[in-house]
This record gives structure tokens, sequence and C-alpha cells, in this order.
């Protein structure tokens, strides 16, 4: 940690494990004030929301009042982001997405449809407020369906391609947008949902899982077949934590292969990779998926992941949006809702399947799937997990609408 007087603000460095250990204390400051300020435990506003929230809004204060900049060292951010999605493509046994059957292939169509609309909707904006178009695709699915990867990614790819000036800025900004924005709403349009149309959800959890626990219905913990008796939790942890080290550092020259193709988010690799050890797994039998070692660090990876993105949302940056790009940014958010309650929720039917990947829906369509899973999590503390929809929207969300997400950004930027 270091601190300097630069251009008459205060800018405080903070290195990656001091960023790891806020995350923690953050964290642990969300849970006590959610089970304190009831409104929260209401809404379904995750943990890590609540806690991350509160610092930003403080250091966005300091940072727009000219007292003290922030900087946040993101590599572990970034790491526990490739873990996380590590875990996801381990769950992609052909086996397990088979139980996914016609509402994943439905919920990819939807979502699809989604990113298409996000761009039109972005493009018209765009064009009558007098922009050029592809600032609109810039605040559309690059941002909102593709976050804060595919804006990193494809921010310079306009910039160079198209002429577009702050490119990056602008993305990865909307990006910003979409994610706080997913994270306040995604919850309350949840319950909303739930009451409106009287939801039987499944039975509460005795026992509440802690906040962003991948559902107990999804174990997938990599175990050796031959043991004689259950191995200790370290052993389990360490076979996981291995596999899933080995399958993001495979993942990395897969990313590297793929990026002379298609732009796409570093994550993809490392998931393509795990899919492939989950099958090959299944095939030879030589171990088994079962047990809690991946499932803790899907969980760790996911809270300190998402705590860490909220830490450092730049909020007062959102302050200096010109005004086309924050009405282009609030019209994504009434597309998305509306999209989701009308053509997800009310389409593929009313019931607490659809809630959910609703919900998973406006987290990964404005922002990150990180957001949507978190979100699921809150109310399946409160209503019950469903596995069905988690499986769905983690492959759906970062996964396969990546993959579809690059085709339609590269081809209607050519519009």
């Amino acid at each position: 940690m270091d601190i300097a007087f630069e251009n008459g603000i205060w800018v405080l460095n903070i290195n990656m494990i001091q960023s790891l250990a806020l995350a923690v204390v953050t964290y642990y400051l969300g849970v006590w004030v959610k089970a304190k300020v009831a409104i929260f435990e209401r809404l379904s506003m995750p943990s890590p929301v609540v806690g991350g929230m509160i610092l930003a809004v403080i250091l966005s204060v300091l940072q727009g009042c000219g007292i003290l900049l922030v900087h946040f060292d993101s590599t572990l951010q970034t790491l526990l982001m490739l873990a996380f999605f590590t875990t996801i493509g381990m769950m992609a046994s052909v086996k397990v997405v088979k139980q996914g059957g016609k509402l994943l292939v439905g919920f990819l169509i939807a979502v699809s449809v989604l990113a298409v609309l996000q761009n039109v909707l972005g493009m018209s904006l765009a064009s009558f407020m007098g922009l050029d178009k592809h600032y609109g695709i810039l605040t559309g699915a690059v941002s909102m369906m593709g976050g804060l990867g595919t804006s990193a990614a494809f921010g310079p790819y306009f910039e160079e391609t198209y002429g577009i000036t702050g490119g990056t800025a602008v993305a990865i900004t909307s990006a910003t947008f979409g994610m706080a924005a997913a994270l306040i709403l995604g919850g309350p349009f949840g319950e909303w949902l739930i009451r409106k149309y009287k939801i039987v959800t499944p039975q509460s959890v005795p026992t509440p899982e802690p906040p962003l626990r991948m559902p107990g219905d999804l174990q997938a913990d990599i175990v050796a077949k031959e043991a004689g008796q259950k191995p200790s939790f370290t052993d389990e942890l360490m076979k996981a934590g291995g596999i899933v080290a080995i399958c993001m550092a495979l993942g990395g020259i897969v990313s590297d292969f793929l990026g002379q193709i298609i732009t796409l988010p570093a994550y993809i690799g490392s998931m393509i990779v795990a899919a492939v050890v989950r099958n090959v797994i299944d095939c030879t039998k030589t171990v088994r998926i079962d047990g809690v070692g991946l499932n803790a660090v899907a969980d760790i990876s996911l809270v300190l992941f998402v705590t860490m993105a909220v830490n450092s949302l730049k909020l007062a940056e959102l302050v200096n949006l010109a005004i086309p790009m924050l009405v282009i940014l609030l019209a994504q958010a009434v597309l998305v809702l509306v999209f989701s309650w009308f053509f997800i929720f009310l389409l593929f039917g009313k019931n607490y399947d659809t809630v959910m990947l609703s919900v998973g829906g406006v987290g990964f369509s404005m922002g990150s799937t990180a957001n949507g899973l978190a979100v699921m999590q809150a109310l399946s503390e409160k209503y019950g997990s469903n596995a069905r929809a988690w499986l769905i929207v983690s492959l759906v969300g970062a996964f396969l609408i990546d993959l579809i997400n690059a085709v339609i950004i590269t081809y209607m930027g050519t519009l």
C-alpha cells in the first residue's frame, strides 16, 4: 500500500493482498448489515453487494470531493474470476447438461434475441441523438450482455476498427452501470414476480446456506473413486483446487489461440478445458465428481470475486456519463426487465424455475453472470435452491452466450 498526492488529490494504491483482505472485511460487513436491516433481507440483496456498495459509495464520494482516489490491484480478482468460471465449466457434463433440456435451449435462444435487441435499441437511440451508431453497440450487447470482460476486449477493437473515440471508456463505464443496476434491481424483481404471481417455491432451507453458495444439488467435487472411505475435506479441496488450477493453466493457452480467431472473454478457454476434463472423467470413470471440495472452490471464488468487483466500482464515473449515454443505459435496463418478464417468465411458464431464470438473466444481461448467480443465491436462501436454473444460467450466461454475442457484435458493427 502506498499513498501519494497527485494532481491535487491523494491517491491510494492498494495491492492485491490488501484488496483481498478488504473484500473479506466488506463481505462480512454486508452479512452484518443485511442481518440488521430488514429491507435488505426482504429485497434479497446479496451480502457482497450490501457491503461492497457501502465501500464503493464512500470511496466515490471521497473521489468526487477531490479528497481521495483509491486504486485496487485486480490481479487476484481476475484469478478468482477465472477460478469460478472454471468450476462452472466443470459442471458441463453432457449428462448434466441434458437435465437442462428444452428449457436450456429456449433460454439460450431468448437471451440471444435479447442481445440483438440491445444493439438495435442502442444503435437507434444513438443515431436519434446524433451519435455514431457504434456507441449504441458499446452501450448495448458489448457492455450489457458482455460485461467488463467483453467491454475490455471490444472497446479497443471499436476504437481501432471504426475510429470510435473513447470506446473502451464508454464500454467499461456502461458495464459498470449495468452491474450496479442488475445487483440493485435483480432481487426486488424476483421478489415482485414471486409475490405478484403467487409462485409456489421449494420448502424453506432449514439451515440457510452460506450466501452465494452453489446449490447443494450440484455437488461437484473431485474424489478418488477407489477410495475405501470418505477422504478428508483437505484431500477433497486439494484435488478440486489442483484440477481447477490445471484447467486454468491450459485454458490460458486455449484463450490465446481462440483470441486469434474471435474476440472472447478471458475465462472462455478455462471453461472449455474444464468441460472437456469433466466429460473425460465421466467417460473414463477414474475419479468421480461428487462431494464438497469443488463446491467450496466455487463458493469462495464467487463470494470474493463479486465482493472485489463491487468494492472497485467507480460510481463517480457514472456521474460523468454524457446525458445521451445515460439515456441509452436507462433504456437498456428497462428493456432487460421487460424482456425477462414477458419473454422468459411468462413465455416459459410462471413457476419457480422461470423466476430464477429471469433474475439470473437480468444479472448476466446487464454486466455479469456472477451478478445473476449472486441474486439467484440470495433468493434461494429465502425460498429454496433451484439447481436446474443455476445450471442453465451458469452455462448460458458464462459460456454459450459469450460465443454467440461475439458473433452478433462483430456482425452488427459492420452494418
